[in-house]
């Protein structure tokens, strides 16, 4: 078997098919342009979702969030029995410079996450935690859960 070295550019054929990739690029970045929210004409940026892990255990459900560069207050978070409901706002901090170009990539604005439960949770029991940007919530598992057995039925 033979190798053959590729040269993309070597034909100016060659080049049609780069062509439609680089006209599909720039159609896309038009379509994500027109669609980021703006505030008073400064792009905003799309909405803030925090990642989340969650671990089931006999007694309990363990839920984790990451919501770094908020404080404890910012958060907001109400369970009920079948779900967790966490909100809150990463507010911005207004930056100037007069001689050169402030960039910000951080995601600021208002966020809410439901996160349905895998088992029903005594919710009056929620305990949670918050250090160093992680939200721990502790879901202890309602009576009637932790000790459902659920028959199966063979053929």
């Amino acid at each position: 078997m033979a190798l053959i070295r590729w040269e993309p550019f070597r034909d100016i054929e060659r080049l049609e098919p780069f062509r439609d990739i680089d006209t599909l690029q720039r159609q896309m970045n038009r379509l994500f342009d027109r669609l980021m929210p703006t505030n008073g004409g400064e792009k905003v940026g799309f909405t803030f979702v925090p990642a989340a892990e969650i671990e089931e255990t006999d007694d309990a459900i363990h839920l984790q969030l990451e919501v770094p560069g908020l404080e404890p207050k910012d958060i907001n978070v109400e369970a009920t029995p079948e779900s967790v409901s966490i909100s809150g706002e990463r507010k911005s901090e207004t930056k100037t410079e007069e001689n050169g170009i402030t960039r910000s990539e951080f995601r600021y604005g208002r966020f809410q996450r439901v996160i349905p439960l895998p088992s029903l949770v005594e919710n009056d029991r929620v305990e949670a935690e918050y250090k160093n940007g992680i939200l721990r919530l502790t879901l202890p598992k309602a009576e009637s859960e932790r000790h459902k057995v659920v028959k199966v039925n063979i053929g």
